[in-house]
C-alpha cells in the first residue's frame, strides 16, 4: 500500500536573496535613455527577460522596462548586464 504525503500549501520560493541569483535593478527613464544612447541601440536590440522570471516577478516591472543585472566576476570584479522586460503569452 502506498502512503500519501499529505499536500503542503505551496509557499513561493524567494530566490532574490538566493547566493547565486544577481543583484537585479529596474532603471529609471533616464538610466534607459542614456543606456540606449551610449551603446547606439533600440530598445528592441537589448537581451530579454520574461516578466515571469522567478528573479524579477515581485519588482513590479512592466513590459519595456530594463532591468540591470550585477554579477560578481572573479577577473573584471563585477560584470554589469541590461535586459529589457517582455511578457511571454
Amino acid at each position: 500500500m502506498v502512503k500519501k504525503r499529505k499536500s503542503k500549501p505551496t509557499e513561493k520560493l524567494d530566490v532574490s536573496n538566493h547566493i547565486l541569483v544577481p543583484k537585479h535593478e529596474k532603471c529609471s527613464e533616464t538610466e534607459k535613455k542614456a543606456l540606449l544612447k551610449k551603446f547606439n541601440v533600440e530598445i528592441k536590440d537589448l537581451p530579454k527577460i520574461s516578466i515571469n522570471d522567478a528573479a524579477i516577478v515581485d519588482m513590479n516591472l512592466q513590459p519595456g522596462d530594463v532591468v540591470k543585472i550585477t554579477r560578481a566576476s572573479p577577473t573584471a570584479g563585477e560584470s554589469i548586464f541590461y535586459r529589457v522586460v517582455i511578457e511571454i503569452k
